[in-house]
């Protein structure tokens, strides 16, 4: 695969990222997808989105799980119902990450990653110890698929997460680096967060965001935005990903799904952007 290929973010179903047939239209060789419900993870299904990406030249480079009850309503709910974090649901969680798992070997995608929620601070707490137990049991099926699991940034800071990923100790758990949502969660500057993480990053989004008001950071949301039109930075982004040596695919992320007509021209724009960048910084 050729170094920094576009990508957009697509779902097989559930309604998340854009369509297919925009990544067909926008000539992207790449995309990440939300695992289809539970019902069409099928090899059936698989066959038919297969089929489809082959057709319009398309590489499948990561599946993400997503659950139902999750909210991103505020920053509060966020905390209280995504990822794995949440106790009650835990369990059932996990087994749906192995099954998504399942149906991204099925795909021939070597990876699979999510959100796995806001993951205690406290490390000596039974919470703490029993998520590093559910990571790990979850890392174990993931690398009998022979995969790996990212966990998307911006949940923690930056020593947080490494820290976390310390305690787990399996070699096939990695980053998926988002560096709006580390705006976007008030959790850190993005590009600092990128030099700490950078060894375990594999795969990335291009989204950015503006900040919230001092006061409200970590309490409130900052504001997502088009590509090149927040406080990332996208040269420092792309120049800092080229530094730490990231090869991999560029991955288009617009969370504007209630607007499809500027979705679409966003991540046209978007796509524009990052090919000017990629010429400009790899020659």
């Amino acid at each position: 695969m050729d170094k920094w290929q576009i990508g957009v973010f697509t779902s097989v179903d559930a309604g998340l990222g854009v369509h297919l047939d925009v990544a067909r239209e926008l000539k992207v060789p790449t995309v990440q997808i939300h695992a289809p419900h539970q019902a069409t993870r099928t090899q059936a299904t698989a066959d038919g989105f297969l089929a489809k990406c082959q057709a319009a030249g398309i590489t499948v480079t990561a599946v993400f799980g997503g659950f139902e009850g999750e909210s991103y309503a505020d920053i509060a709910t966020t905390a209280r119902t995504v990822g794995l974090v949440p106790q009650a649901t835990r369990a059932a969680r996990t087994q749906e990450m192995k099954e998504i798992s399942d149906f991204a070997e099925l795909l021939g995608c070597n990876t699979v990653a999510l959100h796995i929620g806001f993951v205690p601070h406290d490390e000596s707490c039974e919470d703490y110890r029993s998520l590093i137990d559910t990571t790990r049991d979850l890392l174990d099926h993931v690398k009998a698929n022979g995969q790996c699991l990212n966990l998307e940034t911006g949940q923690e800071s930056a020593v947080h997460l490494l820290s976390f990923i310390r305690n787990v100790d399996r070699d096939n758990l990695y980053i998926n680096f988002d560096p709006a949502n580390m705006i976007l969660y008030g959790t850190g500057d993005p590009i600092d967060a990128l030099k700490k993480v950078g060894h375990l990053v594999r795969s990335v989004h291009c989204k950015d965001a503006t900040w919230a008001e001092e006061s409200q950071r970590g309490t409130g949301w900052g504001a997502e935005v088009a590509l090149g039109e927040g406080d990332v930075g996208m040269e420092t982004y792309l120049s800092t990903l080229k530094d730490l040596g990231y090869e991999g695919p560029l991955t288009i992320e617009r969370e504007i799904a209630h607007d499809r007509e500027r979705q679409k021209a966003d991540i046209g724009q978007a796509v524009g952007l990052l090919e000017g960048l990629r010429a400009k910084l790899l020659g």
